[in-house]
């Protein structure tokens, strides 16, 4: 997080002072309840809503405007996907969403992300795991659990991957955007880019910008997505 409470590579400013809103969209009340808890209990973090359904989930975010939101990846009514969709084509600066899923390499999972998810928290993941994911996504200059997204986009997108579509994003980007693209497909964060390259983190930080521009996403998952689909990287 820059000293400005600006993120490192785009995306909705996040404060340095004021706790992270929450909100929490699950059709199990037991798991609400459980996630409600958790993050509560944390100083920086605060959970603003609840929703049971997407169709419940996308009004209520757009009133609320939480940080970040997590949202089950099955709901009825209005799935996950379709909630990310929504949320992420009606708002101006939106939240960032972790989808929840029982399964890391559910074909759901991998619809959400390139729908515009910025990460996904496995159901049975720990306390100490939720709350870190939180914060990571919030801080957004690294993937979110970097080896399952990179697999994930390797598994699903690599079929779809052709030779002119890889030429044509090394001609938007530059030599060193293209090298920084590639670590970010590692998972690596902004810091260890600038280790890798031998740079300082606020050039790196200009290099990550300058591609989720050229690319058109919003952060670095849908960057790596990307990445994999027009076979610029490709599994292994």
């Amino acid at each position: 997080m820059a000293a400005d409470g600006q993120p490192p590579d785009g995306g909705r400013p996040v404060s340095v002072q004021a706790p992270l809103r929450v909100l929490l969209a699950d059709d199990e009340r037991m798991v609400r309840t459980a996630l409600r808890a958790i993050l509560g209990a944390e100083p920086d973090m605060e959970v603003v809503g609840e929703a049971a359904t997407g169709a419940e989930a996308v009004p209520l975010i757009r009133e609320l405007r939480p940080d970040i939101v997590l949202m089950d990846v099955r709901m009825p009514e209005i799935d996950g996907i379709r909630a990310t969709e929504q949320v992420l084509a009606g708002m101006s600066g939106p939240p960032r969403i972790i989808v929840v899923t029982t399964f890391e390499n559910d074909a759901y999972v991998y619809e959400a992300l390139r729908a515009g998810a910025s990460g996904f928290l496995l159901k049975r993941s720990g306390a100490e795991e939720l709350v870190q994911a939180v914060r990571l996504v919030a801080r957004c200059d690294s993937l979110l659990f970097p080896a399952a997204v990179r697999a994930l986009a390797a598994s699903h997108a690599g079929r779809r991957a052709a030779d002119d579509a890889a030429r044509t994003l090394r001609a938007r980007l530059s030599e060193r955007e293209q090298a920084v693209l590639r670590l970010m497909t590692s998972g690596l964060a902004n810091a260890e880019i600038a280790a890798r390259l031998g740079v300082g983190p606020a050039t790196v930080k200009t290099h990550v910008a300058a591609v989720l521009a050229k690319l058109g996403v919003r952060d670095r998952t849908q960057a790596v997505i990307a990445a994999y689909e027009c076979g610029f990287v490709r599994p292994g």
